[in-house]
């Protein structure tokens, strides 16, 4: 097998200057505010010299332009021209640096080669090492975000009570910015939110899951072959509209269509309304139900459906007590896949729901979410500092668990109902 052989040569060559090339690229940027200020004037101002650095890096392309240097007459001509010199020095010699690093490292293991050499199995113990570390890659940013929720939701517990924060039934995050300013002390009750969450989640997967389901038994028990070429690609077609364009829809043409048969029958229904964004939701992450459910159960072995046939059972007795067991922890996936589609949503709710944090289960009210909330705090120039700010990373953490949480029951349920099949 020679081709192990130049792979071989070709990780050891490559991967080490790949490290080095992207230890210059990290610490680039710090060499260049070293060589600026290295070359200001004392003059300068030091208040501003991270503004001055920031304009000659910017309006020099990153010191890649010697006019644009010139041109801000920062510079003396001659400075500039040093400037330029110096960094163009830099940059050549830790890429030549590179360029031979990977020359020398091509020989050295090219002359280890021969005919007995054991190349496939050194490539593959690359290959491993390489996986590992994008595993770990991925384990640590999971832990990172993690932490830097929690690290934020701490310091929002230090201004505002955890047990206001839960089970307080009024959000009102508004504050004061400076002592001297008239504005809210802010209330950080956070029920109406998650109400409004569950509520939108749960009207979406009353719509959702029925229709995803016998969507999905019928294309992949039912329908024959051509029919199902032709409906399962027109299903998906759904899950490839923006979000906006479902918000638009829910916003000008659902949210009045319920408010006028609502009171045409005599009931009080707002425009925007928890069942205007929970049906549109509910029609977006049917293709997530359908698609998945129908690749796990046209997955089931054949020979468990031709058994159950051939014993005397109906075809939809084989679907309720054959194929749907064996295919539970797939369905269960991707209806857990849904419910996470349904809470992370956000310009359904915006445009369908609004942003008032009513604490009501009435769907023809408007209400607000969790995911909105975040994307209303965390808009436009913000202080961290302020409780209001770090409000946003607290209701993050609060949404990570409720996920876990129904990643657990999700697990204990497969494990209770899954049939196994040797």
């Amino acid at each position: 097998m020679p081709h192990y052989h130049g792979f071989y040569v070709f990780f050891w060559a490559v991967f080490p200057a790949l490290i080095f090339l992207l230890i210059f690229l990290a610490i680039e940027s710090s060499i260049q505010n070293a060589l600026i200020t290295n070359y200001l004037p004392k003059s300068i101002i030091l208040m501003g010299q991270d503004e001055i650095i920031y304009s000659i890096r910017a309006l020099g392309n990153n010191l890649g332009n010697l006019e644009s240097i010139i041109s801000l007459e920062i510079l003396t001509s001659n400075e500039a021209k040093s400037l330029y010199s110096d960094y163009l020095i830099f940059r050549y010699s830790c890429l030549a640096f590179i360029c031979i690093l990977s020359l020398g490292l091509a020989i050295n293991f090219g002359n280890r080669l021969s005919l007995r050499f054991d190349a496939r199995r050194s490539v593959e113990k690359i290959l491993r090492f390489i996986f590992f570390s994008f595993s770990t890659v991925a384990v640590l940013t999971t832990f990172g975000i993690i932490l830097s929720l929690i690290f934020e939701t701490v310091r929002f517990f230090s201004h505002v009570s955890f047990f206001e924060f839960l089970f307080g039934t009024h959000w009102s995050p508004q504050t004061a910015i400076r002592e001297d300013q008239i504005g809210s002390s802010g209330s950080f009750g956070a029920v109406p939110i998650f109400t409004g969450t569950l509520l939108i989640t749960f009207i979406a997967m009353i719509i959702a899951a029925p229709l995803g389901l016998f969507s999905a038994i019928y294309l992949s028990q039912y329908a024959k072959p051509r029919v199902r070429n032709y409906f399962k690609p027109i299903l998906e077609i759904l899950a490839g509209i923006p979000t906006v364009v479902y918000g638009f829809f829910a916003a000008l043409s659902v949210g009045p269509l319920i408010r006028s048969i609502g009171q045409s029958v005599g009931l009080t229904v707002s425009t925007e309304s928890a069942l205007a964004a929970g049906l549109i939701m509910g029609i977006m992450i049917i293709p997530y139900v359908s698609s998945l459910s129908d690749d796990v159960m046209s997955a089931v072995p054949e020979n468990l459906r031709d058994g159950s046939l051939a014993l005397g059972a109906t075809q939809s007795e084989t679907i309720r007590k054959v194929i749907f067991p064996a295919a539970l922890p797939g369905i269960v996936g991707a209806l857990l896949l849904a419910i996470s589609r349904a809470i992370g949503e956000t310009m359904i709710v915006v445009m369908a729901a609004g942003l008032a944090a009513n604490l009501t289960v009435n769907p023809f009210s408007a209400v607000t979410t969790v995911t909105v909330q975040i994307v209303t705090l965390l808009v436009g120039d913000q202080e961290f500092d302020s409780p209001k700010t770090l409000a946003a990373f607290a209701l993050g953490l609060v949404l990570f668990f409720i996920t876990l949480i129904l990643n657990i029951i999700s697990m204990v349920t497969v494990r209770k109902y899954r049939e196994r099949y040797e």
